[in-house]
């Protein structure tokens, strides 16, 4: 090939495609060359129609966006006002399953931030405890407050209306007298009305209702015509009572019923067994947490905790509600702190 001239090197390639056109085409590549050409042409078409099945597949509304929907869970995005020039308060909570405290910075316009809490266990109903440990408990509470910088002035108890209805919370009573104390027992009413008033917010006063599941009883409260109007029915231990789960259905519901059609939207709503609940859901140190659906909440298998479901699902079933908002701040004694 070195010593062909140019033109003769080109004759030869130029012989040498020939034949492979030839052979090429004899021996069915042109019907290859016609398909791929028809193929081509189709194309465009195969590709849109599988882009729009992708696109249907993940359309926010098809099924996964449903199982979403059927949960129960709403957005809610709300951000309570910040004290100014706040001062700090306590209280101590007696109640049903409990010593509970919490220590708040409030201003004068009511404008309120929960600083700390703490939960305990005094064993009240089951009649376990005794003078000493009330004694222990109580001044362990105050002795953190004071540690804190809450003044003793401002350090308050509460007795909750379902442990008022234990025979022992008249020994308890005695101990916080002998130790200096003032006790503040409330009704299942007030303890409502309590609960509302550091609960639902000024915003949503007028499209909202609030429900505290407590051990004793649960509170159904809400605000209409400037009144505070607040229902007692059982809590989520009736089951110690032999209590049977519909007829604590039926008579949560028939309270339910009595909201205001038009505070339905959404209710607030507090308690042991909902604090179980939101922590389920909860997204990171979020202060209000939107609960699922009465359903969701199947894997709670305590016995104290399905009662509570049950009064949930009570409540959601009469009031027709889709959007129930658990505060982890809120509590009925922090109403107490606000009302003084």
């Amino acid at each position: 090939m070195k010593r062909l001239t140019v033109a003769g090197r080109l004759i030869i390639t130029a012989l040498i495609l020939g034949a492979i056109f030839v052979g090429y085409k004899y021996l069915g590549g042109q019907k290859a060359l016609n398909q791929m050409a028809e193929d081509q042409a189709q194309s465009p078409q195969t590709e849109a129609t599988t882009g729009e099945a992708e696109s249907t597949a993940s359309d926010p509304g098809t099924s996964s966006n449903s199982e979403a929907t059927t949960s129960g869970e709403s957005a809610f995005t709300y951000t309570s006002p910040a004290p100014v020039d706040g001062k700090l308060k306590g209280v101590v909570e007696l109640g049903a399953s409990g010593f509970n405290s919490f220590v708040i910075t409030v201003d004068q316009e009511k404008r309120w931030k929960l600083e700390k809490s703490e939960f305990g266990n005094s064993l009240v109903t089951e009649n376990m405890a005794t003078d000493e440990d009330v004694r222990i408990g109580l001044k362990k509470y105050i002795g953190t407050m004071l540690d804190y910088g809450v003044g003793s002035k401002d350090i308050h108890f509460v007795v909750s209306s379902g442990a008022a209805k234990a025979d022992v919370t008249t020994k308890i009573t005695r101990v916080l007298k002998s130790l200096g104390y003032v006790v503040n027992q409330v009704t299942a009413e007030q303890e409502g009305q309590l609960a509302l008033k550091s609960v639902l917010p000024a915003d949503y006063a007028d499209k909202a209702f609030v429900v505290d599941i407590g051990s004793g009883n649960t509170k159904i409260s809400w605000i209409n015509g400037g009144k505070i109007s607040a229902l007692e029915s059982y809590g989520a231990k009736y089951f110690q009572d032999g209590t049977d789960d519909s007829k604590v259905y039926q008579e949560v519901s028939a309270k339910a019923k009595q909201v205001p059609a038009n505070l339905r939207n959404t209710c607030f709503i507090i308690g042991g067994v909902p604090f179980e609940m939101a922590k389920e859901v909860r997204k990171g140190k979020e202060r209000y947490t939107t609960l699922s659906a009465p359903l969701a909440y199947s894997k709670l298998t305590n016995a104290k905790s399905k009662a509570g479901v049950n009064i949930y699902k009570a409540v959601t079933d009469a009031t027709g509600c889709q959007q129930f908002v658990f505060d982890w701040d809120a509590n009925f004694t922090i109403g107490f702190l606000l009302g003084l």
